[in-house]
């Protein structure tokens, strides 16, 4: 049956039978089919640390095989360890009994809402490479309007409002254009935003602000990596449930989203500059660190 691709997405990721990061998903970095920032070097987890000064309750959401979280809580050094309590949200049971084996002093939960009631609503939360697994809503700039693409590939009308997606008001592509929308973040972050009070969050994702995420892009960001090989479409729609899908984040959007929720930022900038990791292979402008205060209770941001 057709379907929107953002269906399939969800389905390939999440399904609780056969979906790749529910089932199938081995482990993250070497051994699995990708790597990510925290895989490749212990810098990520040292920054973050020094970030997390005067932080008592401490939120990770997706902490992929537990090794930032390892990382973080190495660099803390005991003292200021032991006065802070530890927290994952991790919705993959793999990827969780992987995080069990690797760390200790850490409570597990399903939802970040589970979270946040366990620390009063009082928290600073960092998630690395979460947003891109989001279901993404691809749309294609056909015969001067955006439709939405179904799979098997149809293109169809878009019924979407404009107003929150910035590639949606944009009307300067050539027929063929491909996009990326993520209307599934912007509902995720506001179905918990109200139970955050206090604290800081660190997003750490590779994205750009549009409409350079489009730039010398005709086909998207949208990718599926198998066995560490970058697979593009329509090869990524073959074998659902046994590869990675992600796309890149368009922080135009995500950024815009934090302000309607209230949330000041306290800065943005690219993981070079705020980490200094990732500059030698350029993966240091690519990735993106946004930080923001809840309910615009802003400090000082280290």
């Amino acid at each position: 049956m057709p379907e929107p691709f953002s269906s399939f997405m969800s389905r390939a990721l999440f399904d609780p039978q056969r979906g790749y990061y529910t089932r199938n998903i081995k482990t993250v970095g070497a051994r699995g089919d990708f790597s990510t920032s925290a895989t490749r070097s212990p810098a990520l987890g040292k920054r973050i640390a020094a970030w997390l000064k005067g932080a008592q309750n401490v939120i990770e959401i997706g902490a992929g095989n537990g090794q930032l979280m390892e990382q973080v809580q190495r660099s803390l050094g005991m003292l200021r360890r032991w006065r802070m309590r530890f927290h994952i949200v991790e919705t993959s049971p793999v990827l969780r009994e992987q995080q069990q084996k690797r760390l200790k002093g850490v409570t597990w939960h399903e939802t970040i809402e589970s979270a946040l009631a366990a620390t009063g609503g009082d928290a600073w939360i960092y998630h690395n490479e979460l947003l891109d697994a989001f279901p993404a809503t691809l749309i294609e700039w056909r015969g001067g309007r955006w439709h939405e693409v179904w799979v098997p590939e149809e293109l169809r009308p878009l019924e979407i409002d404009p107003q929150p997606f910035s590639a949606l008001r944009h009307t300067a592509f050539a027929d063929g254009q491909r996009c990326e929308i993520h209307p599934s973040i912007r509902e995720w972050m506001q179905k918990w935003s109200a139970h955050w009070k206090r604290g800081q969050m660190l997003t750490i994702d590779y994205g750009d602000e549009f409409p350079a995420l489009s730039h010398r892009r005709p086909g998207g960001t949208l990718r599926g990596y198998l066995m560490h090989q970058r697979l593009y479409w329509p090869e990524l729609l073959q074998s659902p449930g046994r590869m990675d899908l992600t796309a890149d984040i368009n922080f135009t959007d995500y950024r815009a989203w934090c302000r309607e929720l209230g949330w000041e930022e306290l800065s943005y900038q690219t993981m070079a500059e705020w980490s200094g990791y990732g500059e030698a292979d350029g993966a240091g402008g690519a990735f993106k660190c946004v930080i923001h205060a809840a309910a615009a209770a802003g400090r000082m941001c280290p």
